[in-house]
């Protein structure tokens, strides 16, 4: 009698997953660890973007550097950095989860018209929209409790967050509403700045029912941290819209790829440019290093250099490529610089 074999909800073949794990980050892979779960298990796994955790990280990176950045404007102890870095991560994960599901479910009706995405766990109907709606909803529930657990009333904290739960929730939509999807995007990551600070203890701005009577206050280093951090995700983002150029004219997605076209380098090395005058207003600002300068600063301005100059936006695999590599190098360059100015002021 022939050994019955196991199906994965027409997962994709061995071929078809190394071409998806060389060409995009597409939510169905199930390959590596995710081979050892139960069947039932791996689309909601896919769902939520564990394997790789790719997104995972580009939610963290901004909390980190909110929470470095803190830690060297008050002078914080290396004891609460680190506890504090452990608690971001765990609101992180759980951040992730809720986003990714949460715009799969959307977008669900778009990703099943762009090739690269119509094997996602909701289009090939792994997993039914009221089980995502429901794992969503688990999931957020998760992210909120962490914000109890930060150094304010949870009301004050959950007012400083909410801006970023609107934009999640609106993100989806922004493909369709304008050219610029990757600005909401870059906002949203990037509020994880004023998150981390927050977990610090270290307000960034105070305004409007934030101020609680005071006048209103913005630290000049943070808004350039948080700006910097926005465009960064704008040009990886754009980077990674290359991919499904084609399929996303055609199916009506928009985003700058859409709008700059061939003319998206341009694009790219202002943005850049911008970038690198934000990080380095900022460190002037908040009284910055060498260390900084030379880490931060000089391996964002290398790294994503190199991107701009080398990545092949008619290639996809080029743009999988530079998008895969590139946000780490560049996410790596911020918080080693700031991590190392920050135990060379300790020292000092």
């Amino acid at each position: 009698m022939t050994p019955k074999k196991k199906h994965r909800d027409a997962a994709p073949a061995p071929n078809e997953r190394a071409q998806e794990k060389k060409v995009g980050y597409g939510g169905n892979d199930s390959s590596g660890w995710l081979a050892h779960l139960p069947d039932s298990w791996i689309p909601y796994v896919q769902l939520a973007r564990l394997s790789p955790p790719a997104g995972l990280c580009l939610i963290y990176f901004p909390h980190m550097f909110g929470i470095l950045h803190a830690a060297i404007l008050q002078k914080s102890s290396l004891p609460q950095v680190l506890s504090t870095s452990v608690l971001m991560l765990g609101g992180s994960f759980f951040v992730s989860n809720a986003i990714h599901i949460w715009n799969d479910l959307i977008d669900a009706p778009l990703d099943a018209l762009v090739e690269r995405t119509s094997k996602r766990p909701i289009p090939r109907g792994a997993v039914s929209k009221p089980a995502a709606v429901v794992f969503t909803a688990t999931q957020a529930a998760g992210a909120g409790l962490f914000l109890a657990c930060l150094p304010y009333p949870l009301v004050q904290s959950a007012l400083y967050a909410l801006p970023s739960m609107a934009m999640w929730t609106y993100y989806p939509w922004a493909k369709r509403h304008t050219s610029c999807p990757q600005i909401v995007l870059g906002f949203v990551l990037a509020w994880g700045i004023i998150m981390g600070s927050l977990a610090m203890g270290l307000e960034p701005f105070a305004i409007g029912p934030l101020g609680y009577g005071m006048k209103p206050r913005v630290d000049v280093s943070t808004l350039c941290l948080l700006l910097a951090s926005t465009l960064w995700t704008m040009i990886y983002d754009t980077v990674y819209a290359h991919l499904d150029l084609k399929d996303d004219i055609k199916a009506g997605i928009q985003s700058l790829a859409v709008l700059y076209r061939d003319e998206t380098k341009s694009l790219l090395w202002r943005l850049l440019g911008l970038m690198i005058t934000l990080l380095v207003v900022g460190g002037i600002t908040s009284g910055m290093g060498i260390f900084y300068f030379v880490v931060a600063v000089g391996g964002v301005a290398t790294s994503l250099g190199m991107l701009v100059a080398k990545v092949d936006l008619h290639d996809s695999e080029s743009c999988w490529w530079w998008f895969s590599n590139g946000f780490w190098s560049v996410g790596g360059s911020i918080t080693g610089g700031l991590t190392v100015e920050y135990l060379y002021q300790r020292l000092v």
